[in-house]
């Protein structure tokens, strides 16, 4: 779960594929996600569909195409090069019509409403099987959910090929302006669907969503002092966690839930503490200094909490062990690094943090492998990106970004391929990615 850096707020406020690896004859396509060698993308094509509802059609079509591009697992072509007759062939394939535009797989769907209820069929097919469903679906709902019900097939067929779940159906929480002030908002993975989570005329800020999805911890000025509140994602009155003197910010959740790693300037310094997610009391005081030591992030398996200091001079990221002990920085290229953020896939020991580019003096979006050393850059030219946050199954990252083509949350796979904007336009930041429910 990804945390927020507060250094700048505190200090001024106080597959390749298995080469498509055959499997069985009777089994899916597996794409190896585990080679280390830089993977191809597999090509999709998804066609809209001929019959139905048209605008329903089209909506199936771009929602599966924005799912799947986003995954880092497909890319999806280009339907002006389909050489298919779409009508003639309905819910079937000639894989030849399709092999013959680079093809790999092919998604069929077909759309009929009813009322206000909606069914849309679904039928994968891998091409180097045949003209055999590899994959078949339906489902049924209200109109206004079909997003989620293509979301659903999607994760599916993530897990076809994969055998991970697919991450479609899960939420980021963000923080963006508004008339009366700075909100706390949840929308959907691919920016649809944003909904205020506080309604109030106030400074709300750093969202943190809790381990389960169903509680976001913010920090908000709303009674005048920056305390820590807690309110659920389906909206309702956030109740006020800690109230000590002085800033209480940048919450994150211990991974069972029932703790809370965040910031304090109650003794006079911003020092990291635990507290209780129930009560708020003080469990555990981690740093103790005459720096400025903040945005708190702990790891999957929470036996370790990053942060950042300034104590070597300028910020920089350090991690130590959950009860505070080995505290070591782990960022050692560049004058300025925060927001650190744990990858959640496991068996890796992965950050992503911003970096300053001290040549440019902009910032942009970095991984670390902790294990081995090594960085990766996930942007660069292109403004000034930061807070990166992981998908559940950590194989994209999420990162508020202000360029030329407008501010507001972008997706980037953790390699740095398939960059894209969510739809979401306002000026949104802090963004924080949620569990798949």
């Amino acid at each position: 779960m990804r945390t927020v850096s507060l250094l700048a707020l505190i200090t001024l406020g106080f597959v390749h594929f298995t080469a498509l690896s055959r499997a069985h004859a009777e089994g899916p396509v597996v794409i190896n996600v585990e080679t280390k060698a830089k993977r191809g993308l597999y090509p999709m094509a998804v066609p809209t569909p001929f019959d139905g509802d048209p605008v329903l059609a089209k909506l199936v079509a771009e929602v599966q195409a924005f799912d799947l591009n986003a995954s880092s697992w497909f890319t999806v072509l280009d339907p002006q090069s389909f050489l298919a007759d779409l009508k003639k062939e309905g819910m079937s394939i000639e894989p030849r019509h399709w092999k013959d535009v680079g093809a790999f797989g092919v998604i069929k769907s077909r759309v009929v409403s009813s009322g206000a209820e909606v069914t849309i069929q679904f039928k994968l097919y891998e091409l180097e099987k045949g003209a055999i469903p590899a994959l078949e679906r339906e489902y049924r709902g209200p109109q206004d959910q079909v997003r989620k019900l293509v979301h659903k097939w999607c994760n599916e067929v993530v897990k076809h090929f994969t055998r991970e779940p697919g991450f479609f159906r899960s939420s980021i929480a963000f923080t963006a302006e508004n008339r009366s002030g700075r909100s706390i908002y949840v929308m959907d993975f691919d920016g649809h669907g944003a909904r205020s989570l506080t309604n109030n005329s106030s400074i709300n800020i750093l969202p943190a969503i809790a381990p389960s999805g169903t509680r976001v911890a913010f920090t908000s000025y709303m009674r005048g002092n920056p305390d820590l509140y807690v309110t659920s994602t389906a909206g309702g009155r956030p109740r006020r966690i800690t109230k000590f003197p002085g800033m209480n910010t940048g919450a994150s959740w211990s991974p069972d839930g029932s703790k809370i790693a965040l910031t304090l300037t109650t003794d006079g310094n911003p020092e990291i503490y635990v507290v209780s997610a129930q009560s708020g009391g003080i469990l555990a005081r981690l740093t103790s200094n005459r720096y400025i030591d903040t945005s708190p992030a702990w790891s999957p398996d929470g036996s370790e909490i990053a942060f950042v200091s300034n104590r070597e001079g300028s910020p920089q990221v350090f991690v130590m062990s959950a009860d505070g002990s080995s505290q070591r920085r782990v960022s050692l290229v560049g004058n300025y690094n925060q927001t650190p953020s744990w990858c959640p896939r496991k068996g890796t020991r992965i950050l992503a943090y911003t970096a300053r580019d001290d040549a440019s003096g902009r910032f942009d979006i970095v991984t670390l492998d902790l294990a081995t050393g090594t960085m990766t850059r996930i942007t660069q030219g292109q403004g000034n990106n930061e807070e990166p946050t992981w998908a559940p199954g950590g194989r994209v990252i999420a990162f508020a970004s202000r360029r030329a083509g407008g501010s507001g949350i972008y997706l980037a796979n953790a390699d740095g391929s398939g960059e894209q904007r969510l739809v979401y336009r306002g000026n949104a930041t802090s963004p924080d990615w949620g569990p798949v429910p």
